[in-house]
């Protein structure tokens, strides 16, 4: 009911998101090395966008962040010297309490995939959220980051929505270094590391 709906979104939920139809785009190669002089290839807005648009909502799995609007083209920003991601997303509601995870799940899916040379940024877009400040410093404080993320039950839910992220293989990232075969670069300390945690529901 009407009268339902109001009260779960004072209580930072929102039952019923608009869940928006979606265009697909085929798998991307991102070459970091560049096609002839060696030097590295500028990543593109379209590129990072890939590699977020499927993680999924923490309160709505179902859905992903995309098709909610949560997670949105225009509000990627990248650019060089030095090289630097910025994602801002936009909550369904004003008082979403599930703003904080959603940040860690966006922040966990890109340190897994980008070489750590890049300057990360994930934030609330501005007049998003009525906490927006609050949770914005949350997200840009590493060593909470890291800490909550030494939470299991917290880190299973990140995993989880990071994990159903990819309805199409993982983006290949060609590094300078071929040891790195190819693949999405892990950072050293365990909290963000794939699959160190289960992903499947409580019994």
């Amino acid at each position: 009911s009407a009268a339902e709906s109001k009260a779960a979104e004072e209580a930072g939920q929102n039952l019923n998101p608009e869940i928006h139809r979606v265009a697909r785009r085929k798998r991307i190669t991102i070459d970091l090395r560049g096609a002839t002089n060696g030097e590295r290839e500028p990543v593109t807005r379209e590129e990072i966008f890939d590699l977020i648009r499927d993680v999924r909502d923490p309160e709505h799995e179902e859905a992903t962040l995309e098709e909610l609007r949560v997670a949105r083209i225009e509000d990627v920003h990248v650019g060089e010297s030095p090289p630097y991601v910025d994602v801002f997303f936009t909550p369904t509601i004003p008082h979403c309490s599930m703003a904080t995870l959603i940040g860690l799940c966006l922040s966990v899916k890109l340190l897994r995939s980008l070489p750590s040379k890049f300057k990360l940024r994930v934030a609330i877009a501005p007049g998003a959220h009525a906490s927006e400040d609050e949770i914005n410093k949350q997200l840009a404080d590493k060593e909470r980051v890291a800490a909550a993320l030494e939470n299991p039950h917290l880190l299973k839910v990140v995993n989880k929505c990071v994990s159903q992220s990819s309805k199409f293989p993982e983006p290949l990232w060609a590094h300078d270094e071929l040891i790195q075969g190819g693949l999405p670069v892990l950072l050293p300390f365990d909290p963000y590391r794939a699959l160190e945690c289960e992903t499947d529901e409580e019994d």
